[in-house]
């Protein structure tokens, strides 16, 4: 079986995906029969690129499943914990930006009441 090529496969709909899947996954079982009855050579060097080929597709079947939820969720208040960005557990804690503006009644009059002062040296 020749290589798969990812970017081949990215085209292709999730149904078409599934069926090649399933070829690879059949072939896959037939060299590993071969393997076993003592086969050509030919057919036990096809099982590396065969298993790389089944590799590939399932890559690319989760890939464009997680692209799909991403744009699904995206500019929902909830979305899976998958989808959520990771960064550092510090950074998930610590306060947002607006969080961190906000000013109490208090806080607001007294900055008021006091500006910062700028002060200039005439030379």
């Amino acid at each position: 079986m020749v290589r798969v090529k990812a970017r081949e496969l990215r085209g292709k709909k999730k149904e078409e995906l599934q069926k090649q899947l399933d070829e690879q996954k059949t072939e896959l079982a037939g060299l590993q029969v071969a393997k076993v009855t003592g086969g050509a050579a030919s057919k036990l060097s096809k099982i590396r690129t065969v298993r790389k080929n089944v590799a590939r597709v399932l890559t690319v079947m989760n890939q464009t499943q997680k692209q799909e939820l991403r744009k699904f969720y995206k500019g929902k208040h909830y979305k899976p914990l998958d989808l959520r960005y990771k960064k550092t557990r510090a950074i998930r804690r610590a306060l947002t930006k607006h969080e961190q503006s906000l000013r109490s009644k208090k806080q607001q009059a007294k900055v008021r009441k006091f500006p910062l002062r700028k002060f200039a040296v005439k030379a």
